[in-house]
């Protein structure tokens, strides 16, 4: 039995680090941990490959040679997941999907033999039995919250270890509190689940014995979410790093309450944790309260996010702006509070209502969604799937001014050095530079000092050297970071103008449209088209500014941009009695 498992291409975005990638010689941030999971619960005797989309293509070998093809997808995958549908139908393999999206959005997924839903544990095993008996249904899905003693190690030798700039482990499932707009506790439920210390700890003697050295990401949505169990973890973490003489350098997911536990900090920098990322959200209180945010109420969020640098933790925080109470001044708010904080990696998103959320649901009993939740990505697209308070302009407007601003040059930098002055420097992490953080360097030197950017980039690096010289590692990873920020930043802008230019210019031509007189048609005719001539024309010279990894959606508004222009000119032709054959 042949086996193909497929994890669709992610799209450009701020977490995926694609243009820093290149300065380490990876192709992607993390292995897809999901299915080398699920790879690991399928029966031994199958012969399993797998291809991850965001290192290599998706061959139509690969996919002929298959008996059945496994994929798992998030929301932001949704259009390279219907590509992978579609070979799949065309070269008649089944297929099998599983994961976020399909788990919140099945009944939107055209071409599917089987969904396995919810969590692998649980649904799976009753897939394969149906399957091996050729009596496999549409549809698994589970209410259960399987012990996470069930999951085995990932099955990490069916990737290459050199691609990723970074490995993946779980520990935990689940959040306790009640976020409104948080799809983790419907899928993942409010008491959160772990594995064993044995467990986790053998997962990473098996990436430490193949050879794996450096970031381990623990992919928890809330790695202190059951803290009795984290501190009974964290001592023998510690324990099994110092033995080794610390491989890894790990960074996780937690809430901002962290800051209030102290002794806990302490012990997650004693095991080697030099990051957490932290929904902080908004600075706005009186939206914390009505989203059902109270774990960033504990104490002044400034402060939290002050403390917890001190205590060695970089933090990384998540921010949202389009809540129903955010006033006409939060993108200022939101730009002072991320430049007070010292937050390099700001990641800000326009609110979506994800399906299944309490937040989806609200809105639909208000009458307010407007479309599904759509690729997932709406900071390439600027579009919401709901109504909002806010005037939709106003807040469109109001985000990439937050996205302009906080991801200046000089603006990122400024924070970089911020967060250098106020973050403690543990020797749990001292090492060695590696190999290829030299090469990093190098070739930061020879990018960045070429870069639009040259004269703030310089300053930053003399300035962190000087005042942090044992954390030059960290400063160079701050560089190089940013100048993925910034490439997305304008690659996100730079779309957006195309996309309002072709809106002015449909405008323009159904002006030009409605002011033709019915006299003279023939001869108003050609001068229609030649006008949409000379619009498409305009419009080619914008699309060459929009970079070439944005290019896709462009072609998409040029698509339809091209067919409102036609759709027009052949209903002027209809009332002006036109043949049709004269539109080209």
């Amino acid at each position: 039995m042949k086996v193909l498992l497929v994890y669709p291409e992610m799209p450009p975005t701020y977490w995926s680090l694609k243009y820093a990638l290149p300065f380490i010689g990876k192709k992607a941030i993390f292995p897809p941990l999901g299915l080398l999971t699920v790879a690991a619960m399928l029966p031994r005797d199958w012969d399993l490959s797998l291809v991850d989309m965001n290192v290599e293509p998706l061959r139509e070998a690969a996919v002929a040679q298959a008996d059945l093809v496994l994929v798992s997808a998030m929301i932001v995958q949704k259009d390279s997941l219907e590509r992978v549908i579609q070979l799949c139908r065309r070269l008649g393999k089944p297929i099998v999907a599983g994961g976020p999206y399909p788990t919140s959005c099945h009944g939107q997924i055209q071409g599917v033999d089987h969904f396995v839903l919810n969590e692998a544990e649980t649904t799976l095993p009753a897939f394969l039995r149906d399957f091996e008996r050729g009596e496999a249904r549409a549809v698994y899905t589970s209410t259960e919250r399987p012990d996470l003693s069930l999951s085995p190690p990932p099955r990490f030798d069916l990737v290459r270890r050199e691609d990723y700039a970074e490995m993946a482990l779980q520990y935990s499932r689940g959040c306790p509190y009640n976020c409104e707009f948080c799809d983790i506790i419907e899928l993942f439920g409010r008491r959160p689940r772990v594995k064993t210390p044995a467990q986790l700890l053998r997962e990473m003697e098996l990436l430490h014995q193949s050879g794996w050295q450096g970031p381990l990401f623990l992919v928890d949505d809330n790695f202190i979410g059951n803290r009795r169990e984290v501190r009974a973890l964290l001592p023998e973490l510690t324990r099994w790093q110092r033995e080794r003489q610390h491989p890894f350098s790990l960074f996780t997911e937690a809430s901002l309450d962290l800051a209030e536990d102290e002794p806990l900090m302490a012990e997650m920098v004693q095991a080697g944790f030099n990051m957490v990322f932290m929904g902080i959200e908004t600075p706005d209180l009186c939206t914390l309260k009505a989203t059902a945010k109270p774990q960033n109420l504990k104490s002044d969020l400034l402060a939290s996010v002050r403390k917890i640098q001190r205590a060695g933790l970089e933090v990384a925080g998540g921010f949202i702006v389009g809540f129903d109470s955010d006033a006409d001044d939060i993108f200022e708010r939101q730009i002072r509070f991320i430049q007070e904080a010292g937050i390099p990696t700001a990641m800000v998103g326009l609110l979506t209502a994800l399906p299944g959320t309490q937040l989806h649901r609200r809105l639909r009993s208000e009458d307010r969604l407007t479309a599904e939740s759509g690729g997932g990505n709406n900071t390439h697209d600027l579009r919401l799937n709901f109504l909002p308070r806010m005037d939709t302009r106003k807040l469109i407007e109001g985000y990439k001014q937050i996205l302009a601003e906080i991801y200046a040059p000089s603006r990122y930098f400024e924070r970089c050095l911020r967060l250098l002055a106020s973050l403690k420097r543990h020797r749990a992490s001292s090492r060695k530079i590696r190999l290829t953080e030299l090469r990093a360097f190098v070739l930061s030197l020879f990018i960045q000092t070429f870069s639009h950017y040259t004269l703030a980039y310089w300053l930053f690096i003399i300035r962190g050297f000087l005042a942090r010289p044992r954390m030059a590692p960290e400063t160079i990873t701050m560089a190089i970071k940013g100048h993925h920020f910034f490439k997305m930043t304008r690659g996100v802008l730079e779309l957006d103008r195309f996309k309002l230019a072709l809106s002015g210019l449909e405008r323009a031509f159904a002006d030009r449209v409605r002011a033709s007189a019915a006299s003279g048609r023939t001869g108003r005719l050609r001068e229609l088209k030649a006008y949409r001539d000379q619009l498409l024309g305009q419009v080619r010279g914008r699309y060459r500014k929009v970079p070439k990894d944005f290019r896709k959606a462009a072609d998409d508004a040029l698509g339809a941009f091209r067919a409102s222009l036609d759709e027009r000119l052949a209903g002027w032709m209809n009332q002006a009695a036109v043949p049709e054959t004269s539109l080209s």
